[in-house]
């Protein structure tokens, strides 16, 4: 079996039994397909950074999101956070059904309802705002 394949396995185990675990992880959880629309499907907030590990943008966003995250648990207790990884994922279903432009996109939704999204965006206030937002949106 390829080291691929038993990852995405692997990762759609967790789908079942611990989506609920999902929003309490601090470490990067890697989307694999059917990870986020299980989340969605089943009501959760979800945050999703469209994401590549050679995109400046992306590493600026990722330690803003870090940052904030270490600060207020509560974004870790009421949001499933997943990284979609651009470069294997940007004709996914996933981005096409979002309308994802392009690498460096960040998106909170509520079940398969948007709630916003910053594209290429580094602002601290923007991207606290987003999580914010959603962070509402979990706990109304």
């Amino acid at each position: 079996m390829h080291r691929r394949q038993l990852l995405q396995m692997s990762a759609l185990g967790l789908i079942g039994a611990s989506l609920p675990r999902l929003a309490l992880a601090k470490e990067r959880v890697m989307y694999v397909p059917g990870l986020a629309e299980a989340a969605m499907d089943a009501g959760n907030v979800v945050f999703l950074d469209f994401w590549t590990n050679w995109c400046s943008t992306c590493a600026t966003q990722e330690r803003t999101i870090s940052a904030l995250r270490a600060a207020d648990p509560a974004y870790d207790q009421a949001i499933t956070f997943i990284t979609v990884d651009w470069d294997a994922h940007a004709d996914g279903d996933l981005a096409r059904s979002l309308q994802i432009p392009r690498r460096s996109t960040l998106v909170a939704l509520k079940g398969r309802s948007e709630l916003g999204r910053i594209v290429a965006g580094t602002a601290k206030a923007d991207i606290k705002a987003l999580m914010d937002a959603a962070l509402a949106a979990a706990t109304a």
